[in-house]
């Protein structure tokens, strides 16, 4: 009886050994000092970075250990706007009335691997139709692979902003009046209503439009459509339930509007002006360009029949101006998070981002840094990842080459770990 409580009490232990992945890093980018480091070991118990070693560290029985010393590793990457539920395509109008919720839920879960394997092991989703609040409750779940998801739901613009499907249709193309349900809301009480929604649904983080848009078929996408008074209705009950407001907005004005208002990012930025930019340092407004974006919509603009024409009139208005604005609010020294506007192209692509900003003039390792610790910060997650240290999740992954050389090599991801699990 001894000999075999004995024998229980060893297979016991093998089975709950808590076994350690010592991963070994030839080049290590941790998000944090201005320089890598040659030959580290990273110790990752769980899901969590113990410790950071100096030498390559092997572990013990049961243990193991993942060889990257022909590779750059870094902390996981985070895409500060993405659009987990679609992808753009000339269809794409038409789909908007074709495509059911599980239509679109059945392609954001591939949309949602591709991105992880691209090592992007953490996203902000800035709108859709709601569906990404159940994809980010599926992978959070592990029912599917894909980046931690912190989501809008969805988006919120005035009437007849970017956010108003109805606009450019016939007044009887849709069943009902679009209002604060739909994303909708003019005037203080119709917002705080919006965003009481979007809480109400499960959103992490709330998303409104100051200006249009490219890609809605309103004629101008740079003009002001919210009163600061308007954006402060959002931002203080947004702020009662733990929020941050991330706003969308091409035109000055609207950018300059949003920053009193108290947003906590600007995305695009097209148009923003100097004016804009001291405000954004003096509010300390991050900044999230999504150049990308521009370029691929210009880039399909080029394409007959690809847009209608008053959405491919704009795209090559705004698509060319992006970088620009992105090279000037960088040298001004605005606060930048790294942001693609992913599903405007293709999923996956989102590294393509790093060489434009560095095209822009930012060096190879604060493009890194855009997006690690400052998207962190952004997103309110620095105490969870955004950078290889003790006690954060073990979000790791590693590139074929040397980035701080050449940026382009961000798009040669060959390892992605997240939570501790390597995909």
């Amino acid at each position: 009886m001894k000999k075999l409580y004995l024998l229980f009490l060893l297979c016991f232990a093998q089975l709950t050994y808590a076994q350690k992945t010592y991963i070994q890093c030839g080049r290590l980018i941790d998000g944090i000092a201005n320089s890598a480091q040659s030959q580290v070991t990273i110790v990752v118990d769980g899901a969590t970075i113990t410790v950071i070693q100096k030498g390559y560290v092997s572990g013990g029985t049961g243990d193991k250990t993942i060889n990257l010393q022909n590779k750059t590793v870094m902390p996981g990457l985070i895409d500060c706007h993405v659009h987990l539920e679609s992808q753009g395509s000339k269809n794409s109008i038409v789909e908007g009335f074709t495509l059911t919720d599980a239509d679109i839920a059945y392609q954001a879960a591939i949309y949602a691997k591709r991105t992880l394997m691209a090592g992007f092991t953490t996203v902000r989703d800035l709108g859709g139709s709601g569906v990404n609040i159940s994809l980010r409750k599926a992978i959070a779940h592990g029912l599917v692979d894909g980046p931690r998801v912190i989501t809008a739901g969805r988006a919120i613009s005035a009437s007849g902003g970017h956010m108003d499907n109805s606009v450019g249709f016939r007044d009887d193309a849709f069943n009902h009046k679009m209002g604060p349900d739909d994303g909708v809301a003019d005037g203080r009480d119709e917002l705080v209503k919006a965003v009481r929604l979007q809480v109400k649904r499960g959103s992490d983080v709330i998303k409104i439009a100051s200006t249009g848009g490219v890609l809605d078929l309103s004629e101008n996408g740079s003009g002001a459509e919210f009163t600061i008074d308007e954006i402060k209705a959002v931002v203080e009950t947004a702020k009662d339930y733990g929020l941050k407001v991330a706003c969308h907005a091409h035109g000055a004005e609207g950018i300059r509007r949003a920053i009193l208002g108290g947003v906590a990012s600007i995305e695009h930025g097209t148009f923003m002006n100097e004016e804009d930019m001291e405000l954004a340092k003096k509010y300390g407004t991050y900044y999230v360009p999504t150049i990308i974006a521009g370029k691929s919509v210009a880039d399909s603009a080029k394409i007959k029949g690809f847009f209608p024409p008053v959405i491919a009139r704009k795209a090559m208005e705004v698509g060319p101006q992006i970088q620009q604005t992105f090279a000037k609010a960088y040298k001004a020294g605005v606060k930048i998070a790294f942001g693609t506007d992913a599903g405007v192209y293709a999923h996956g692509k989102n590294a393509m981002e790093f060489q434009y900003m560095v095209e822009a003039g930012m060096p190879p390792m604060e493009a890194i840094k855009a997006a690690t610790t400052s998207s962190a910060d952004l997103l309110g997650i620095t105490d969870k990842t955004g950078s290889i240290s003790a006690g954060k999740s073990a979000d790791i992954i590693a590139v074929d080459g040397n980035p701080l050389e050449d940026i382009k090599v961000m798009r040669n991801v060959s390892f992605v770990m997240k939570e501790g699990r390597v995909y």
